[in-house]
């Protein structure tokens, strides 16, 4: 078994995750995060097309329209929906739409038309932040009281990591933002504390048989005990959804994508993240 120095280099971990959520936040404060109609207001028209169709050819329709700030992807089993995100239109601009569309696609047919209201994409962001909150406190608990407050502590920081990751995604490619992303984060936390903890219970393992060695040797045994494992659940799990983002359709590209970046952030955490920032704050960190 091959011991790396992971814990020696954290500062190099620190560096590199640290200037990715910087790049994210300086997007973010520049261009602004791209909320989708979820937490903004807006209309959705869905239709059949009867037929296959080119997403190209509806954006070029609603910009000759002048509409702007529209999201437009395909839906159904065999991808002949389409699904349009605007802000709120008007009736007479969704019959505008309407009419244009069937003009290229005479098999067209208007599924549904919704208006979402920004209020409720406003209670969205608070229960998100709330549901967010409650997650981090309800870990730190349970893992203060499995190992040690401060790697509680360390692991409630590494999934800060991850969902700031996933934030800084969303704002460097401008990925609107709807209400999946909810999921998505929480999905993210929890696959990301399960391997933490995994790297956390190794440690706490040898710890009480090790005599004499520092806890920074005891980290990397311990990560080193647990990589393949912690590399394979995750190669399992992305490939899932890897095909998912391949296969499943446009309307969930972008949320299996989150998923993915969310996945690898969370893998790349519990490893150079998580136990560093334990050894960091471990007042006898030198010698076990």
């Amino acid at each position: 078994m091959k011991i790396y120095k992971i814990m020696e280099r954290k500062y190099i971990w620190f560096f590199i995750s640290l200037a990715i959520i910087f790049a994210g936040l300086i997007s973010a404060a520049i261009n602004g995060l791209n909320w989708g109609i979820d937490f903004t207001g807006g209309t959705i028209l869905h239709y059949n097309m009867g037929q296959t169709y080119e997403l190209s050819e509806v954006r070029k329709t609603l910009t000759d329209l002048n509409i702007k700030d529209f999201e437009a992807k395909k839906a159904g089993d065999d991808g002949n929906e389409l699904i349009i995100r605007t802000v709120v239109l008007s009736k007479d601009e969704q019959s505008k739409i309407t009419e244009s569309l069937k003009n290229k696609f005479s098999k067209i047919e208007l599924i549904r038309a919704e208006k979402v209201d920004a209020v409720i994409g406003s209670e969205l962001r608070k229960q998100a932040i709330v549901a967010l909150i409650i997650a981090n406190i309800l870990m730190l608990a349970y893992i203060s009281f499995r190992f040690q407050f401060i790697s509680g502590i360390a692991a409630v920081l590494a999934l800060i990591h991850d969902v700031l990751i996933v934030i800084s995604w969303y704002a460097l490619f401008r990925v609107p933002i709807d209400s999946s992303v909810i999921a998505v984060i929480l999905t993210v936390v929890g696959y990301s504390i399960n391997d933490t903890i995994v790297v956390f219970d190794r440690i706490r393992e040898n710890l009480k048989n090790a005599k004499k060695v520092s806890f920074n040797e005891i980290a990397n045994i311990s990560i080193a005990q647990t990589l393949a494992r912690s590399i394979n659940t995750s190669l399992t799990t992305l490939l899932t959804i890897i095909a998912l983002n391949l296969f499943g359709g446009e309307t969930i590209k972008d949320f299996t994508m989150a998923l993915i970046i969310g996945i690898v952030s969370g893998t790349y955490s519990s490893i150079f993240i998580a136990s560093p920032l334990w050894s960091i704050w471990r007042k006898d960190a030198k010698t076990a």
